[in-house]
């Protein structure tokens, strides 16, 4: 894979954890807090992912506080449950841009909720960062991408496969919406580019909180025999728990048909029996075992800060990929307002582009046009203690808003959003 180096274009965040953020600007605005919108739900499906992104952007809006808030304010976080409630994630957002008048909200999992909640950002010019790697195919200007796209998770992690593991066929599986299903066109297409013929792909899709996957298991056991095959996951949610289960009640291993996960992390593992698992796969782009001060920094401040605010599981809770980018994307919102000396949403939209960030998994850059992250692909293997074991990584990759692969011609829709003219 082509690797991409990253610029040393204006270093927005000299060190997370040790940043004092500038201060003596002064926004204009009597009241001595901005707030902040937490769009993540805390019940249903999503719950098993999208508590802790709340917990982590609590974390870091409390350390910035601490070192005295953004140009002489306090950030007040304005927290709401959507409830892996699509279309009430849509009225939550409304209410947190329109009555909560908040300056920036951080949320969001499932790309049909990033959908649902998109029409509200636009209309408003309001902005919103998305943590959580994602199917590409659009670009908004009234969204900072800090999780990857599929040319930093999808296409290397195929490419792994073949590469490492010589898969000649494919099983795409996946929870029923727009990420699978764009996902997996994306794969379709990487797959065909380099000679997999279509009788070596499957494809499959199972509905939110999905629980029997009997049929399908053995489905992939029929599908697998002769040729190594390779399970493509992109499985949301709760559902991954008796899909794992299951696949191990059946006597499948990675050693016979190893899955690559695009929305396991470490997280998600804590709600499982790990053992059956060693061995299988994640692409992400960011994992608890990178092995550097920074991090280790990062991981022990949040075990910290599940312990003093007596989060459950308290000092076993772990880090992961979308945690990361949740946590970064709010001390690069926190930074850019900081340089452009406003909470205005087009200045603090144009302060972030071509900006690098020193995140905890390493350094991060913002694109200098299309609201993505520049970021480095990891491929991790699952550990006995639910860990993953780093087995290939990349240096920076240059963010596709849209994938060449689905647009051959070369030609991709104009960015939507933005300020009202």
């Amino acid at each position: 894979m082509k690797k991409f180096i990253q610029s040393s274009t204006a270093l927005i965040l000299a060190g997370l954890l040790g940043m004092v953020l500038v201060a003596g600007c002064s926004s204009g605005a009597a009241s001595d807090t901005v707030k902040v919108g937490i769009l993540h739900s805390l019940s249903g499906t999503m719950a098993i992912s999208e508590t802790s992104l709340r917990d982590v952007v609590l974390m870091a809006i409390e350390e910035i506080n601490d070192k005295g808030g953004v140009l002489g304010k306090k950030i007040e976080p304005v927290v709401v449950d959507p409830a892996s409630d699509w279309p009430l994630f849509y009225e939550k957002a409304k209410e947190l841009i329109l009555k909560d008048k908040v300056a920036v909200t951080f949320g969001c999992w499932t790309s049909v909720s990033r959908k649902s909640v998109l029409p509200a950002f636009e209309d408003n010019n309001a902005l919103l960062f998305y943590p959580v790697q994602y199917e590409g195919e659009e670009q908004s200007l009234n969204v900072f991408y800090t999780g990857a796209s599929p040319n930093e998770q999808l296409v290397p992690a195929a490419a792994y496969m073949i590469k490492e593991y010589g898969t000649k066929k494919f099983y795409l599986l996946g929870t029923d919406y727009v990420f699978p299903r764009t996902a997996n066109a994306v794969l379709k297409a990487y797959l065909k580019s380099v000679g997999v013929p279509d009788k070596n792909i499957a494809e499959e899709y199972t509905p939110f909180s999905h629980q029997d996957y009997q049929s399908i298991v053995a489905k992939i056991k029929a599908f697998a025999k002769g040729e190594k095959t390779a399970i493509m996951s992109t499985i949301n949610g709760d559902s991954n728990v008796p899909f794992y289960k299951e696949f191990a009640n059946q006597g499948l291993t990675a050693k016979d048909v190893p899955i690559m996960a695009f929305s396991v992390a470490e997280d998600e593992l804590r709600a499982m029996d790990v053992k059956p698992l060693v061995g299988h796969l994640a692409a992400w782009n960011y994992f608890q075992s990178i092995d550097t001060p920074k991090n280790a920094a990062f991981v022990k401040a949040f075990k910290d800060y599940a312990v003093k605010n007596k989060l459950p599981g308290g000092a076993d809770r772990v880090t992961d990929d979308p945690m990361e980018a949740a946590y970064f994307g709010v001390y690069a919102w926190a930074a850019a307002a900081t340089k452009a000396g406003s909470f205005d949403v087009d200045k603090v939209r144009q302060a972030i582009y071509g900006a690098s960030i020193d995140a905890p998994g390493g350094m991060k850059k913002f694109d200098e046009a299309n609201q993505h992250t520049y970021k480095p692909v990891y491929i991790g293997e699952i550990q006995a203690d639910g860990q993953f074991k780093i087995v290939y990584h990349t240096d920076l990759v240059k963010p596709d808003s849209y994938s060449p692969l689905l647009h051959p011609d070369g030609k991709f829709p104009a960015p939507t959003g933005g300020p009202k003219k």
